[in-house]
């Protein structure tokens, strides 16, 4: 039985199957979401409810958050009731959003403020990760930090690194969804290829996948669009968008010249513009498939 007592804030996609991780390991585990009924969900299996992120910051040791956007995670953090305005002294608080470098830095700030210290730990894996333990976290601010978060961290992934000081967490998920961006514009082109030349989608799946074509967009995408099944429930359009939309602020900040990721960020933009920023991810190659006048999808047995 962990003796940590843990905050969780943000019931979301991500936030409820990692939560659920957390009260399986034996975490005093105190949750908080905007919508209570994910509240009540996981409170009828042996968390504690709390009507407020001040509720939760009061109990908890280690106070961890995973919020939609920037304007949320900076609202939660930093807002006068948020969990900054609320913490302890040697308290730990746990951004697990994908933000950018000046709102991790400016949390870090305000934390240590008030005595308390912060972690810019974003996560990778998607839904089915999240729900078995398996993400991957990155976590960047001071190592005593780290130290006292990682029972929690290990509960919720198997790939746990502490990175550097602040805001290196969130570089390394940016530098992931970088290529993450890229190389769902590749599937889609190539999947879409295929399919216009006359090729079975599914063979080429298949046996691309087993060569050096293989990536793991191309394993998670493909599979969506043979089954067309563009239900945004794991992850959506939308959401790569501002993950793209942040890199594009690291690069120009960094001078550095990134022209694939510069078309991906196109390429998603002109997907949300048409409308189908609630859908999957893999849904981008719709609109290839306009262009090209075919359709990826299995052939009928």
């Amino acid at each position: 039985m962990a003796a940590t007592k843990v905050g969780f804030i943000g019931l979301g996609r991500m936030g409820l199957p990692m939560s659920y991780r957390l009260l399986a390991a034996g975490f005093d585990l105190t949750v908080h979401n905007r919508s209570q009924s994910k509240v009540q969900e996981i409170a009828s299996d042996g968390a504690r409810a709390a009507t407020s992120v001040a509720e939760v910051v009061r109990v908890a040791d280690v106070v961890l958050a995973c919020l939609p956007d920037v304007a949320t995670s900076e609202e939660i953090f930093l807002g006068d009731d948020g969990i900054v305005a609320n913490a302890k002294p040697r308290q730990v608080l746990v951004d697990h959003s994908t933000v950018g470098m000046a709102t991790s830095k400016a949390c870090a700030a305000a934390a240590e403020a008030k005595g308390a210290f912060f972690l810019d730990a974003p996560i990778s894996g998607g839904t089915e990760r999240a729900a078995d333990g398996t993400l991957t976290i990155m976590a960047g601010g001071a190592a005593e930090a780290y130290q006292r978060a990682l029972p929690s961290f290990d509960a919720m992934g198997t790939t746990v690194r502490h990175i550097g000081p602040t805001g290196t967490g969130t570089v390394v998920k940016l530098v992931n969804q970088l290529l993450v961006g890229i190389h769902s514009v590749a599937a889609a082109e190539a999947m879409v290829v295929g399919a216009k030349a006359g090729a079975d989608p599914a063979l080429v799946f298949e046996v691309v996948n087993s060569g050096w074509g293989h990536s793991f967009m191309l394993d998670r995408n493909a599979p969506v669009m043979l089954d067309r099944d563009f239900d945004g429930v794991r992850t959506q359009i939308k959401v790569f968008l501002k993950d793209m939309g942040l890199i594009q602020d690291l690069t120009r900040e960094l001078g550095v010249e990134t022209p694939a990721a510069d078309l991906a960020y196109r390429f998603v933009k002109q997907a949300v513009d048409k409308g189908l920023g609630d859908m999957d991810s893999a849904a981008t190659v719709m609109l290839l498939e306009e262009q090209a006048g075919c359709v990826v999808e299995r052939k009928p047995a």
